[in-house]
């Protein structure tokens, strides 16, 4: 009888963590203030990538979805359409904290950079503890990780003047 309430226990937590879980959305902002809001159910449906890295002197394995992917799915172009006026672009990136850090588009978008900053949803498998996410950016290659935003809640392409 103790186990079956142990059981019945877990599957109720479950279940009140599922909307939390599919209620937690990231909002993506043109320059022209256009919203589009990215929920975590597509965001874990898109196609992720693995990042190898040193987080706090341990190496670990972070998982999620190109930035570039994200600002696509926004319907914002990257590619040939940066160019000219628009290589003073931006994107802002949010935490729930209010804390803020900010990206060229060039370091985001794959016909300029080298390296994939991400939009990570798990790390070494498991998705991410409340602590970081549901969202953190991951950018391997910043000697510091004071970018790595935890608690990602918007990305905002703005014009830099």
């Amino acid at each position: 009888m103790t186990q079956r309430r142990s059981l019945a226990f877990v599957v109720c937590c479950c279940l009140l963590l599922v909307p939390s879980i599919l209620a937690q959305t990231l909002q993506v902002l043109n320059v022209d203030g256009h919203s589009t809001t990215i929920a975590a159910a597509q965001i874990a449906n898109s196609p992720h990538v693995t990042i190898s890295v040193v987080d706090h002197d341990k190496t670990v394995q972070f998982e999620g979805v190109p930035l570039a992917t994200l600002l696509t799915m926004a319907s914002i172009q990257l590619g040939d359409a940066l160019r000219g006026p628009r290589m003073a672009e931006a994107l802002l990136v949010t935490a729930a904290d209010g804390y803020k850090v900010a990206f060229a588009l060039t370091e985001i978008d794959p016909a300029f950079a080298v390296r994939e900053i991400i939009l990570a949803d798990k790390k070494d498998g498991k998705p991410l503890d409340a602590r970081e996410g549901p969202f953190r950016i991951v950018a391997p290659g910043d000697k510091r990780p004071a970018r790595w935003i935890r608690q990602v809640t918007e990305l905002k392409v703005t014009t830099v003047k």
